[in-house]
């Protein structure tokens, strides 16, 4: 019987695939033979029956007591030696899965270099247990990623605030008008990257406009004609709601019939009425300047005032009127706030007021007191030639790089050239007795065409 069993041992040396004796451990010579005896007994069995399965040898080996952490750490380096589990490895698997979990928990903060080869090599024979932690990691780490990512976005807005940087040097900064601004950027007295003009700023700008407009109108002078204080005071109570043209071409009959304060007093309101009919509202306007001529007469000994104190107290006479005549009878230094003058310095920027009291207050502050008188002359002219209050002439006008409201009106060269009145158009002027320097043709009189 040991022949037979000898010679059918002998026969199968490779499904042999461990050496139990040598693992486990000697307890004693009886415990020896009895296990002796019974592997015998198996081998003939195995002789008879064929092959046997890999799971009997398997749960023989489940028994053994070997430290988890030793045997998980073991079996790691041989599966990474091994490559891919095969399909015995995976026939133990369903059996030893609760001891392998656990040596692998166990195992976790000790055997990092484990971890780190597995982390590695993660196709070469890791096990499930071993890939998990590995894998969770991995996924963690994509957050830096992530915030690197964002963090590309302050570098797209430094990107486009240089490729705005770029755009701005490359280019020639243009002002209104096709003219050059200064420095670059927006037209003068419009907000650059959206910050507004400073008080400063509009100042200078404001007084360079005023020079300017002298450049342009070294002629201005009030356009209504007068050979002494009481005609400009009577002219420009009868320019209220028409024009200086009608007002010019009404007043020499009106002071051939009564050349004094105490003529138009005594002069029959009928009379006058019908000789400023041209002017319009003449009931109005006879009832002022007949009272005027009458306080003048008992007031003031026929004489025009040199205050405006006493030149508001006047019927019909406001402060418009007494800086009119103040400035250009008496060479004292006022502002003028007609409509023109107000439409225009609020187009300049220079106050956003509509009051002419106060608008008076605020472009005084500007302005040196020197220039107060010759400063409403020119933006008078300026606004009844080029300025206009419908259609302005921007495409002509020669102040277009300080105005921030260019474009409100014909940008066209040509077309605004159109627009342009009086001189500046060829035209007459509003004068019949218009000063030597003036450079345009004399008013036609009334009723001449």
């Amino acid at each position: 019987m040991s022949a037979e069993n000898d010679s059918a041992v002998g026969e199968q040396p490779a499904s042999k695939p461990k050496e139990p004796a040598k693992r486990v451990p000697r307890a004693g010579a009886a415990a020896s033979s009895a296990r002796a005896g019974k592997a015998v007994d198996r081998t003939a069995e195995a002789a008879t029956a064929g092959p046997a399965p890999r799971k009997a040898g398997a749960k023989k080996a489940a028994p053994q007591k070997a430290d988890p952490r030793t045997a998980g750490a073991k079996k790691a380096a041989a599966s990474e030696k091994a490559g891919p589990p095969t399909a015995d490895a995976k026939t133990d698997a369903p059996q030893n899965a609760a001891p392998r979990a656990a040596g692998a928990k166990k195992a976790a903060p000790q055997n990092v270099g484990v971890k780190k080869a597995a982390r590695k090599k993660p196709g070469a024979g890791v096990r499930t247990a071993d890939v998990v932690e590995p894998a969770n990691k991995e996924v963690v780490a994509v957050k830096p990623a992530t915030r690197k990512a964002v963090a590309v976005k302050p570098a797209a807005k430094k990107a486009g605030t240089v490729k705005s940087a770029a755009t701005k040097a490359g280019a020639k900064a243009k002002g209104v008008g096709g003219a050059e601004t200064e420095g670059g950027g927006a037209p003068a007295g419009q907000p650059v990257g959206g910050k507004p003009e400073s008080h400063l700023a509009m100042v200078r700008r404001a007084r360079r406009i005023n020079r300017e407009l002298a450049d342009v109108y070294p002629y201005a002078h009030p356009e209504l004609d007068f050979r002494n204080p009481f005609e400009l005071l009577v002219a420009t109570v009868l320019s209220a709601q028409t024009t200086d043209l009608r007002v010019n071409q009404t007043t020499p009959g009106l002071f051939a019939a009564y050349p004094t304060p105490e003529d138009l007093a005594a002069a029959n309101p009928e009379d006058v009425e019908e000789i400023i009919r041209p002017t319009g509202f003449f009931r109005a306007k006879t009832k002022s300047i007949m009272g005027l001529a009458t306080a003048l007469r008992d007031e003031f000994g026929g004489e025009v005032p040199g205050r405006l104190e006493d030149l508001v107290k006047l019927p019909g006479v406001g402060r418009k009127t007494a800086n009119v005549v103040l400035g250009n009878a008496f060479g004292v230094p006022g502002i003028t706030v007609d409509t023109h003058f107000g439409r225009l310095v609020r187009r300049f920027k220079w106050t956003e007021q509509e009051d002419p009291e106060k608008v008076e207050a605020e472009v005084c502050a500007i302005f040196p007191k020197s220039e107060w008188t010759m400063l409403s002359h020119r933006v008078v002219f300026h606004g009844r030639r080029i300025c206009h209050a419908r259609k302005p002439a921007c495409g002509a006008c020669p102040i277009a790089p300080l105005c921030p409201s260019y474009g409100e009106g014909e940008t066209d060269p040509e077309k605004a050239r159109k627009l342009l009145k009086y001189e500046k158009g060829g035209l007459p002027g509003q004068r019949l007795s218009p000063p030597p320097d003036y450079p345009g043709l004399p008013a036609p009189p009334l009723g001449a065409g």
